[in-house]
């Protein structure tokens, strides 16, 4: 599984956008156990921002980062303890743009099992796993039609163990299962089951590049 998602990472072309937007990348972390998990966090109940949700380690680049690749690494290594050189790069996805007007790039990267992981408990409450199955085959629980540039886009909504996953953290995954391992989900198109959540249309910032 992992060999040929490496193949087509390695291959695969992610969409670019060039913006004066603040930028961000996050770490889509695939811990490389027998059956193979994806790395979450969940923010600070205490912040400001974002509190409560799940998702991927990552945060603002910095002027001294040279890349954003080195963005997503250092950020990981702050908020989960996660030493870069520990990282096997896969590949980069699209761009996406969050709610709050910033360009976030995300990268796939391949990780050992039972790393000596800590949230750092100012940013994070915890860090989970989930088995890439429970996303593979597709085990939503519901949809959320997300209204963009007046087109509905349908993104998963996870719940797993209590923890919700949904929004742009969702729609990077759904880049991840379509192009890392042919998955038929897509954004773009109405999924077969699933009961539906429609947004109103204040949030029809979020965009997302990708054709999948």
């Amino acid at each position: 599984m992992l060999e040929k998602l490496r193949e087509r990472l390695q291959a695969h072309q992610p969409r670019r956008m060039r913006s004066n937007m603040p930028q961000a990348a996050v770490l889509m972390p695939i811990v490389e156990r027998a059956e193979p998990t994806l790395l979450f966090t969940r923010r600070a109940s205490h912040l400001t921002t974002h509190s409560g949700q799940v998702a991927f380690p990552g945060g603002k680049r910095e002027r001294h980062d040279p890349d954003l690749l080195f963005t997503a690494l250092r950020e990981s290594q702050e908020e989960i303890a996660l030493p870069p050189n520990r990282v096997e790069l896969l590949g980069q996805l699209s761009d996406v743009i969050s709610l709050h007007g910033i360009l976030v790039t995300p990268y796939v990267g391949l990780i050992p099992p039972d790393l000596p992981l800590v949230p750092d408990k100012r940013e994070l409450d915890t860090i989970f796993e989930v088995p890439l199955h429970h996303f593979l085959e597709d085990r939503r629980h519901h949809t959320d039609v997300i209204p963009v540039d007046g087109c509905p886009m349908y993104v998963p909504n996870y719940h797993v163990d209590g923890q919700v996953i949904w929004g742009l953290s969702a729609m990077m995954l759904v880049e991840l299962l379509a192009e890392g391992f042919g998955s038929e989900v897509t954004l773009h198109r109405e999924p077969p089951h699933g009961a539906m959540c429609y947004f109103p249309e204040r949030l029809t910032r979020i965009q997302q590049t990708t054709g999948t």
